[in-house]
Protein backbone atom coordinates (compact mmCIF):
# COMPACT_ATOMS: atom_id res chain seq x y z
CA UNK A 1 0.00 0.00 0.00
CA UNK A 2 1.79 3.93 -0.97
CA UNK A 3 2.02 6.28 1.34
CA UNK A 4 -1.47 8.37 -0.07
CA UNK A 5 -3.40 5.64 -0.47
CA UNK A 6 -2.67 4.89 3.56
CA UNK A 7 -3.69 8.36 4.48
CA UNK A 8 -7.07 8.22 2.85
CA UNK A 9 -9.71 7.78 4.27
CA UNK A 10 -11.97 4.85 4.40
CA UNK A 11 -15.40 5.59 2.85
CA UNK A 12 -17.77 6.10 5.15
CA UNK A 13 -21.22 3.85 4.04
CA UNK A 14 -23.99 6.56 2.88
CA UNK A 15 -26.53 6.77 6.06
CA UNK A 16 -30.05 5.79 4.96
CA UNK A 17 -32.21 8.47 4.18
CA UNK A 18 -30.29 10.50 1.39
CA UNK A 19 -31.09 10.41 -2.25
CA UNK A 20 -29.82 6.62 -2.78
CA UNK A 21 -32.53 5.46 -0.15
CA UNK A 22 -35.67 7.38 -1.55
CA UNK A 23 -37.99 4.23 -0.46
CA UNK A 24 -36.61 4.81 2.83
CA UNK A 25 -36.59 8.50 3.51
CA UNK A 26 -40.64 8.52 1.37
CA UNK A 27 -41.57 5.77 4.07
CA UNK A 28 -39.95 7.52 6.98
CA UNK A 29 -41.45 10.95 5.77
CA UNK A 30 -44.99 9.20 5.50
CA UNK A 31 -44.94 7.54 9.04
CA UNK A 32 -43.73 10.70 10.72
CA UNK A 33 -46.57 13.00 8.93
CA UNK A 34 -49.48 10.32 9.76
CA UNK A 35 -48.39 11.17 13.66
CA UNK A 36 -48.62 14.64 13.11
CA UNK A 37 -51.94 14.92 10.90
CA UNK A 38 -53.13 12.61 13.38
CA UNK A 39 -52.60 14.64 16.51
CA UNK A 40 -52.59 18.18 15.18
CA UNK A 41 -55.01 17.81 11.95
CA UNK A 42 -54.27 19.09 8.86
CA UNK A 43 -54.01 23.06 9.56
CA UNK A 44 -52.44 22.50 12.70
CA UNK A 45 -49.61 19.98 11.02
CA UNK A 46 -45.99 21.57 10.84
CA UNK A 47 -43.82 20.55 7.81
CA UNK A 48 -41.05 21.30 10.23
CA UNK A 49 -41.75 19.03 12.33
CA UNK A 50 -42.47 16.37 10.43
CA UNK A 51 -39.00 16.53 8.09
CA UNK A 52 -37.33 17.12 11.90
CA UNK A 53 -39.12 13.64 13.00
CA UNK A 54 -38.40 11.92 9.47
CA UNK A 55 -34.57 12.78 9.98
CA UNK A 56 -34.51 14.90 7.01
CA UNK A 57 -35.07 18.47 5.93
CA UNK A 58 -37.85 20.36 4.23
CA UNK A 59 -36.19 20.74 1.02
CA UNK A 60 -36.09 16.57 0.81
CA UNK A 61 -38.86 16.35 1.97
CA UNK A 62 -41.17 18.12 -0.77
CA UNK A 63 -38.58 16.46 -3.10
CA UNK A 64 -39.47 13.17 -2.19
CA UNK A 65 -43.36 13.68 -1.55
CA UNK A 66 -44.25 17.34 -2.50
CA UNK A 67 -45.84 20.08 -0.55
CA UNK A 68 -48.23 19.74 2.77
CA UNK A 69 -51.32 19.13 0.49
CA UNK A 70 -49.67 16.19 -1.51
CA UNK A 71 -47.75 14.96 1.69
CA UNK A 72 -51.34 14.85 3.54
CA UNK A 73 -53.02 13.33 0.49
CA UNK A 74 -50.20 10.58 0.45
CA UNK A 75 -50.76 10.08 4.00
CA UNK A 76 -54.27 9.01 3.43
CA UNK A 77 -53.71 7.22 0.48
CA UNK A 78 -51.06 5.10 2.52
CA UNK A 79 -53.56 4.68 5.63
CA UNK A 80 -56.00 3.22 3.01
CA UNK A 81 -53.77 1.08 1.49
CA UNK A 82 -52.77 -0.11 4.88
CA UNK A 83 -55.88 -1.51 5.93
CA UNK A 84 -57.33 -3.00 2.35
CA UNK A 85 -53.98 -4.99 2.59
CA UNK A 86 -54.81 -5.99 5.64
CA UNK A 87 -58.16 -7.04 5.13
CA UNK A 88 -57.25 -8.96 2.07
CA UNK A 89 -54.93 -10.99 4.19
CA UNK A 90 -57.89 -12.50 6.39
CA UNK A 91 -58.73 -14.90 3.38
CA UNK A 92 -62.64 -14.57 3.52
CA UNK A 93 -63.01 -16.32 0.83
CA UNK A 94 -61.46 -19.83 2.38
CA UNK A 95 -64.29 -19.56 5.34
CA UNK A 96 -67.66 -20.41 5.30
CA UNK A 97 -69.44 -17.27 5.15
CA UNK A 98 -71.01 -16.66 8.52
CA UNK A 99 -67.25 -17.37 10.07
CA UNK A 100 -65.75 -14.90 7.26
CA UNK A 101 -68.63 -12.13 8.04
CA UNK A 102 -67.17 -13.19 11.82
CA UNK A 103 -63.59 -12.47 11.33
CA UNK A 104 -64.19 -9.02 8.98
CA UNK A 105 -66.19 -7.79 11.86
CA UNK A 106 -63.60 -8.79 14.69
CA UNK A 107 -60.87 -7.41 12.30
CA UNK A 108 -61.98 -4.26 11.68
CA UNK A 109 -63.03 -3.64 15.40
CA UNK A 110 -59.28 -4.73 16.54
CA UNK A 111 -57.82 -2.83 13.50
CA UNK A 112 -59.58 0.73 14.98
CA UNK A 113 -58.37 -0.16 18.35
CA UNK A 114 -54.89 -0.52 17.44
CA UNK A 115 -54.95 2.00 14.39
CA UNK A 116 -56.41 5.41 16.72
CA UNK A 117 -54.44 7.11 13.70
CA UNK A 118 -56.39 6.03 10.88
CA UNK A 119 -59.48 7.04 13.11
CA UNK A 120 -58.08 10.16 13.42
CA UNK A 121 -57.53 10.71 10.39
CA UNK A 122 -60.49 9.75 9.01
CA UNK A 123 -61.55 12.63 11.11
CA UNK A 124 -59.24 15.26 9.56
CA UNK A 125 -60.77 14.45 6.30
CA UNK A 126 -64.74 14.42 7.21
CA UNK A 127 -64.03 17.74 9.02
CA UNK A 128 -62.90 19.14 4.72
CA UNK A 129 -65.30 16.96 3.58
CA UNK A 130 -63.11 14.50 1.55
CA UNK A 131 -61.95 17.23 -0.61
CA UNK A 132 -58.32 16.11 -0.10
CA UNK A 133 -59.48 12.48 -1.11
CA UNK A 134 -61.71 12.72 -3.68
CA UNK A 135 -58.58 13.76 -5.89
CA UNK A 136 -56.85 10.67 -4.80
CA UNK A 137 -56.45 8.37 -8.37
CA UNK A 138 -55.72 5.37 -6.08
CA UNK A 139 -58.11 4.84 -3.52
CA UNK A 140 -61.31 3.74 -5.45
CA UNK A 141 -59.24 0.95 -7.08
CA UNK A 142 -58.37 -0.40 -3.84
CA UNK A 143 -61.81 -0.84 -2.65
CA UNK A 144 -63.77 -2.24 -5.28
CA UNK A 145 -61.68 -5.70 -5.05
CA UNK A 146 -62.51 -5.70 -1.37
CA UNK A 147 -66.25 -4.78 -2.15
CA UNK A 148 -66.23 -7.91 -4.69
CA UNK A 149 -64.87 -9.97 -2.10
CA UNK A 150 -67.89 -9.25 0.48
CA UNK A 151 -70.34 -9.62 -2.20
CA UNK A 152 -68.97 -13.17 -2.76
CA UNK A 153 -69.32 -14.06 1.00
CA UNK A 154 -72.97 -12.67 0.65
CA UNK A 155 -73.72 -14.85 -2.73
CA UNK A 156 -72.01 -17.65 -1.30
CA UNK A 157 -74.55 -17.16 1.85
CA UNK A 158 -77.26 -16.69 -0.24
CA UNK A 159 -76.40 -20.09 -2.04
CA UNK A 160 -76.45 -21.74 0.99
CA UNK A 161 -79.53 -20.66 2.43
CA UNK A 162 -77.92 -19.23 5.15
CA UNK A 163 -77.97 -15.61 4.48
CA UNK A 164 -81.14 -13.57 3.12
CA UNK A 165 -81.10 -12.15 -0.51
CA UNK A 166 -80.38 -8.32 -1.24
CA UNK A 167 -77.90 -7.63 1.10
CA UNK A 168 -75.72 -4.44 -0.90
CA UNK A 169 -71.86 -5.25 0.57
CA UNK A 170 -71.23 -1.56 0.22
CA UNK A 171 -74.04 -0.89 3.23
CA UNK A 172 -73.03 -4.06 5.17
CA UNK A 173 -69.03 -2.50 5.22
CA UNK A 174 -70.33 0.64 6.28
CA UNK A 175 -72.57 -0.69 8.90
CA UNK A 176 -69.43 -2.96 10.32
CA UNK A 177 -67.13 0.21 9.73
CA UNK A 178 -69.39 2.25 11.93
CA UNK A 179 -70.32 0.01 14.78
CA UNK A 180 -66.89 -0.43 15.52
CA UNK A 181 -65.90 3.62 14.62
CA UNK A 182 -68.84 5.26 16.45
CA UNK A 183 -67.99 3.12 20.07
CA UNK A 184 -64.29 3.90 19.67
CA UNK A 185 -64.42 7.77 18.52
CA UNK A 186 -66.76 8.18 21.62
CA UNK A 187 -65.79 5.76 24.09
CA UNK A 188 -64.63 8.55 26.55
CA UNK A 189 -68.14 10.33 26.60
CA UNK A 190 -69.97 7.27 26.22
CA UNK A 191 -67.90 5.70 29.33
CA UNK A 192 -68.71 9.14 31.30
CA UNK A 193 -72.34 9.03 30.55
CA UNK A 194 -72.91 5.41 31.03
CA UNK A 195 -70.80 4.91 34.01
CA UNK A 196 -68.82 2.26 32.59
CA UNK A 197 -65.31 1.97 31.79
CA UNK A 198 -65.96 0.86 28.10
CA UNK A 199 -62.23 1.01 27.15
CA UNK A 200 -62.47 -2.23 29.69
CA UNK A 201 -60.96 -5.49 28.35
CA UNK A 202 -64.15 -7.42 29.19
CA UNK A 203 -66.13 -4.46 27.73
CA UNK A 204 -64.45 -4.37 24.88
CA UNK A 205 -64.84 -8.29 24.42
CA UNK A 206 -68.67 -7.71 25.02
CA UNK A 207 -68.89 -4.88 22.41
CA UNK A 208 -67.18 -7.20 19.68
CA UNK A 209 -69.88 -10.10 20.60
CA UNK A 210 -72.51 -7.77 20.58
CA UNK A 211 -71.49 -6.42 17.23
CA UNK A 212 -70.78 -10.01 15.92
CA UNK A 213 -74.20 -11.30 16.90
CA UNK A 214 -75.62 -8.02 15.59
CA UNK A 215 -74.69 -8.30 12.79
CA UNK A 216 -75.13 -11.65 11.93
CA UNK A 217 -78.69 -12.28 12.75
CA UNK A 218 -79.37 -9.21 10.28
CA UNK A 219 -78.09 -11.48 7.26
CA UNK A 220 -79.87 -14.50 8.33
CA UNK A 221 -82.81 -15.73 6.13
Amino acid sequence: MDAATATESPRKPRKAGTPRDPEGTRARILAAARDEFARHGLGGARVDRIAEAAGTNKRMLYYHVGNKQELYLAVLEAAYADIRTAERALSLETLAPPDAIARLIAFTWQYFIEHPEFLALLNTENIHRAEHLRRSQNVASMHSPFVRLIADVLARGEADGVFRTGVDPVQLYISIAALAYFYLSNVHTLSAIFGRDLLAESAKSERLAHMTELVLASLRR
